[in-house]
């Protein structure tokens, strides 16, 4: 059975022997991505990976009781049916997208793959006939059911409230290093320094197209910069800010979106109306930035606000000065 949109079978058209044989793979699947998540938190978040681990050990025993039942009446041989062979069925967010995840968000993804799963099984329990393996579903459905339960009970057996608060407080750290603080450098580059080519251009030609199309090209060109040699500038490896790739994304997009914030609004022909529009996004931005410092960089916000406006009012009146010149 290849796993393509014309030979995909309903769930309803499964039979008892297929439904147990995806129950089964399913099992193995969820608990290879639960050792996958032990073994990504091992390093950091010891703690958080035996949660996962203990995890991994419940679906092994879910596929240990759905295997002797299987045996039990349909014999040795278990036919490969996967997820992906079935039409609608839900699936499961492939590794190196969760690998970007933080430990929240993992959490929550491990929340959902317990509620799928238990959808399944009181799906399953619903299509067959035989009282044991109607029982057994039912037993997994409220096992996975229960699972938010077991999870709260690993954690309190795995993480005091001392431990989880350090390992919360690493995980703030390490967003904040490799994803928070690259970004805002970049939306700050991108917000000002863009501002006095963009608006030395406007007042000096009072054409609107040929101002965004400085304005496109100074953003891009930024982003492009910034994104490089925020990459190039550490590994990550001894200062623990983290990926460099994650850290070049995060500069150079940002730094693309604060310069093209106020270039956009010059797709508007009106000159005044588009420059109108332009300076009241600069300031939205800068607030933007005040806000960010305030909130993930802990800066006072009168005073992130004071430094940015103040950075942000010069390099616009430089702009206005040089272009009305």
């Amino acid at each position: 059975m290849i796993p393509g949109v014309g030979t995909r079978r309903r769930f309803s058209d499964l039979n008892e022997k297929e439904v147990l044989a995806l129950a089964i793979s399913s099992e193995e699947d969820d608990a290879r991505i639960y050792r996958t998540y032990a073994q990504m938190l091992r390093e950091k978040y010891p703690a958080s990976a035996a949660v996962f681990d203990d995890m991994a050990k419940e679906e092994d025993e879910h596929r240990r009781q759905l295997i002797e039942l299987y045996k039990s009446r349909f014999g040795d041989v278990i036919p490969l049916v996967r997820r992906e062979h079935v039409a609608g069925f839900y699936a499961r967010r492939p590794i190196w997208l969760v690998e970007n995840l933080g430990l929240e968000r993992i959490r929550e993804e491990a929340a959902l793959m317990e509620r799928d799963a238990e959808a399944f099984y009181l799906k399953a329990a619903a299509r067959t006939t035989d009282a044991a393996t109607r029982k057994l579903l039912g037993d997994l459905a409220a096992a996975e059911a229960g699972h938010v339960k077991t999870a709260t009970e690993l954690e309190q057996k795995h993480l005091s409230g001392e431990i989880k608060e350090t390992e919360e407080r690493i995980a703030h750290r390490q967003f904040v290093l490799t994803w928070v603080q690259p970004g805002l450098a970049g939306l700050m580059d991108g917000s000002v320094s863009t501002l006095a080519p963009i608006f030395a251009t406007a007042f000096a030609t009072q054409n609107t197209w040929t101002t965004f199309l400085v304005g496109l090209a100074a953003s891009i060109g930024a982003g492009i910069s910034m994104g490089f040699t925020e990459a190039a500038s550490d590994d990550g490896e001894l200062s623990g800010r983290g990926s460099p790739l994650k850290r070049g994304i995060a500069s150079g997009v940002m730094t693309t979106l604060g310069g093209l914030g106020h270039a956009l609004p010059y797709l508007i022909t009106d000159f005044w109306t588009a420059t109108t529009i332009a300076m009241i996004v600069v300031f939205v931005e800068l607030w933007v930035i005040a806000w960010i410092q305030n909130k993930y960089m802990e800066t006072p916000f009168l005073r992130a606000a004071f430094q940015v406006v103040l950075g942000g009012a010069l390099v616009f009146a430089t702009g206005v000065l040089i272009g009305a010149g």
